[in-house]
């Protein structure tokens, strides 16, 4: 058994059908792979890997009480095949390059959810059968498979005139053609700075094949052959002149605003690409690219794999990150001084922070609030500390009001 085998348990809804299914607007409900190849360019891979890199370090987590054995199941990873890093990268590539990721549930044999799984097909379409929307998958090896609509995970970017669907990335083509006739340009400049070309008037020929025969004895006499740099020539050539062939090339200028067009359709910019990005930047990038992935997906999962009382219950699939760790260093040293002695985080968080490991429960999870006042503990509790001693150790040596603790008499009152 392979792989669509596994995904697809149930076969294809027949042919008598409702045919397609019927949306709000006119546009046809089919998406297919667009074949601008995208991803065979440096720069574009580069973006794509850049966001994916960020996403796959998002973790994922369950909630609530529904589904025990599903959720333990993902607690652990999507599927028998990926990790949750694997499976959040290749989800994010997809997206980015065709604005459409299709995640599908896995099924035991009793029909049960035990994973998800995201697929590539070459064309997709909406159809109706048995009065429900079904999504029909075809894939590059020309095998078909259909789900129910409603148990199916799309995740879109640029949706627009589909109804379920996201646009294609036609709309970069122009942007990809001009990088592509740079990179041509180039090379043919490289090419033309070691290559030779004159122009001259030959006398005494008069027929095409005899003038052909004499340029490739020029050229084997005097450039085929170790010539010492000097060129030789009889009378017969006149007005010999070189070629200088002038390639030209887009200016750095430019070339950075084509650039600029690729970071700005992914949103992302060199400080992000080269792993520069910290603090006040690394927090733009997580806003505008990763909180929006992060919230999404965590949408579609909960409606994929929670039914709607389920969901209002409280049960459904997060992901979160622990942005305090993409400050820099000094960011974090300033933030855990004056957030840890507040009571605001925990000096396993703190810990954290710095990529260390946590210390004992008792210790670590504790909430600090300046030392010479008290620690809150995990519930709330106040374990107040005076000179070595703990509260109830503190009350029962503090004198009783009005009983002065250094052996005297009580004064008399005036």
């Amino acid at each position: 058994m392979g792989l669509f085998d596994k995904l697809f348990r149930r076969p294809v809804p027949p042919g008598r059908d409702g045919g397609a299914f019927q949306t709000l607007t006119a546009y046809s409900p089919i998406f297919t792979t667009w074949g601008g190849q995208l991803y065979e360019n440096e720069l574009v891979r580069a973006a794509i890997d850049a966001r994916a890199r960020h996403i796959s370090k998002l973790t994922v987590q369950t909630r609530g009480t529904a589904r025990p054995r599903l959720q333990t199941r993902l607690r652990k990873a999507p599927n028998e095949w990926q990790t949750w890093g694997q499976f959040l990268y290749r989800v994010s590539t997809i997206l980015d390059m065709q604005n459409n990721a299709f995640i599908v549930p896995i099924l035991d044999e009793y029909g049960e959810a035990t994973g998800v799984f995201p697929v590539l097909p070459s064309n997709c379409e909406l159809v109706q059968y048995g009065g429900e929307p079904y999504i029909r998958y075809t894939f590059s090896s020309g095998r078909k498979a259909a789900l129910p609509l409603k148990e199916v995970g799309i995740m879109t970017r640029h949706q627009y005139k589909d109804d379920f669907f996201g646009e294609k990335n036609t709309a970069l083509s122009g942007t990809m053609g001009l990088i592509n006739m740079q990179e041509q340009g180039i090379q043919e400049a490289v090419k033309n700075s070691n290559t030779f070309r004159f122009m001259a008037r030959l006398a005494n020929f008069t027929k095409p094949e005899d003038l052909a025969k004499e340029r490739l004895r020029f050229n084997r006499e005097n450039f085929e052959h170790e010539g010492g740099g000097l060129l030789l020539f009889p009378s017969t050539y006149a007005d010999i002149k070189q070629i200088e062939a002038k390639s030209y090339t887009v200016d750095a200028e430019q070339m950075k605003l084509i650039q600029t067009n690729v970071y700005n359709y992914f949103a992302v910019n060199e400080d992000v690409l080269q792993s520069k990005a910290f603090g006040d930047a690394w927090s733009a990038f997580f806003d505008s690219v990763i909180s929006v992935f992060a919230v999404q997906f965590s949408d579609v999962l909960t409606r994929m794999l929670f039914s709607e009382r389920e969901r209002v219950t409280g049960s459904g699939i997060d992901l979160s990150a622990n942005r305090m760790q993409y400050m820099s260093n000094a960011d974090k040293l300033r933030l855990s001084n004056q957030m840890m002695d507040r009571g605001v985080i925990t000096r396993n968080e703190v810990r954290a922070m710095f990529n260390m490991p946590p210390l004992p429960a008792e210790i670590g999870d504790t909430l600090p609030v300046r030392g010479e006042y008290y620690n809150l503990g995990q519930d709330a509790s106040k374990n107040i500390t005076t000179g070595g001693k703990n509260e109830s150790e503190a009350n029962e040596n503090e004198p009783e009001p009005g009983i002065p603790d250094n052996g005297d008499e009580p004064a008399e009152k005036q």
